[in-house]
């Protein structure tokens, strides 16, 4: 198995870099955030390489250099910033947005190998095999070679899952602190550890407090504590949300049946076009999507702290008032793919991943050339 997880990463990271290349030649590269002239233009690198690390990946590099000292960074969690920071003192002439790219991927590989493993305890190679290709050309993949948190996070929460399946809750807990530490979602890691807790030990819940996964706040609130003191702001990185757009509110809870009826609005109102009609359609059938795939992988009895997990992982989002970034988002939500993968027709499964692996090119070029897509 450890051969296939090789062979096919290998061939998913350089595919999307000649894809970036061919993006190149058909599109022009309009940056629609900030800092491209500063960390991408001058560098002289490649920009089927640096094309990688658009949108997001800017604040991060800002953060892993400055520190939070630019305004609403906030939002965005530090443990996968201070790793490219610390990497880059160390490598000081090595440009930050390679050092990020190598992290990134490095970690989804690691992921791959994760994965393997925790699947392995329940289901067969076949199937796994299958998963893994869900996985690995699902639409929104690039993500995870990206310079994004995406890799990071898929690492910390399988590894959690895994250390917890074999009985290991002292390193559960540690990979569920950093991954509250990666992402504000890695706090969802505390209910879901703490369900297979009792399925496992048959215990009763308030055991708990006296189990290594109360540790698993502790990343999240380290993080609020450090807002609080040099911002004066708990929730400065929840606050900050509607400064980077997509109508996000940082205040009150906007419940699902609001935002459908928004989409509707916008899906009735703009060209279809424009990207203004295909981004929300896209956001609005992934959300969709997910959450019905995650009602199939209930119904076909797919572990109940996965679900737990990845329920928690796709509504809290949405309570902002958007579906934004959701086909990101569910990227994370691995149950999904192990429904795909549990189709009994291979037709079926052949269609849906040559879908995908057509999405995924289109996707990959538009956010290489500065378009915005999830």
């Amino acid at each position: 198995m450890n051969l296939f997880v090789f062979a096919v990463f290998i061939i998913w990271r350089v595919w999307l870099f000649f894809v970036a290349a061919v993006g190149e030649k058909i599109l022009a590269f309009t940056p629609r955030f900030p800092y491209s002239d500063v960390y991408f233009i001058p560098s002289h690198l490649p920009s089927w390489l640096w094309g990688f690390a658009n949108f997001d990946g800017v604040h991060y590099l800002t953060i892993a250099k400055f520190g939070y000292s630019a305004q609403f960074t906030q939002v965005f969690f530090p443990l996968y910033p201070m790793m490219v920071g610390f990497i880059n003192q160390l490598l000081q002439k090595v440009n930050p947005v390679i050092i990020g790219l190598l992290i990134s991927n490095l970690l989804f590989f690691l992921s791959l190998l994760i994965l393997t493993k925790l699947l392995s305890l329940d289901y067969k190679v076949d199937t796994i095999k299958w998963i893994l290709l869900f996985l690995i050309f699902f639409p929104t993949s690039f993500f995870f070679g990206s310079l994004y948190t995406e890799s990071l996070f898929l690492f910390l929460i399988l590894t959690a899952f895994y250390a917890a399946r074999k009985n290991q809750w002292l390193a559960a807990s540690i990979f569920g602190v950093l991954a509250s530490s990666t992402k504000f979602i890695g706090i969802f890691l505390l209910p879901a550890l703490l369900w297979e807790w009792q399925e496992q030990k048959r215990k009763k819940i308030t055991t708990i407090f006296r189990s290594p996964l109360s540790l698993i706040p502790v990343g999240l609130l380290s993080y609020m504590l450090y807002l609080q003191v040099k911002f004066g702001d708990w929730l400065y990185f929840w606050h900050a949300q509607p400064v980077f757009g997509a109508q996000r509110s940082g205040g009150g809870v906007i419940l699902i049946p609001q935002v459908l009826w928004r989409y509707m609005k916008i899906l009735t109102s703009v060209s279809y076009k424009t990207e203004a009609f295909w981004i929300p359609l896209l956001e609005l059938i992934s959300t969709l999507g997910v959450i019905t795939l995650l009602i199939m992988a209930f119904k076909k009895k797919i572990r109940s702290s996965y679900l737990v997990f990845s329920f928690l992982t796709i509504i809290t989002p949405t309570f902002t008032g958007t579906f934004s970034s959701m086909p990101r988002y569910i990227l994370v939500a691995f149950p999904i793919f192990i429904v795909l993968g549990m189709l009994k027709s291979r037709l079926i499964k052949g269609i849906f991943l040559a879908i995908f692996s057509v999405l995924l090119l289109v996707l990959t070029i538009l956010f290489t050339r500065g378009h915005w897509v999830s």
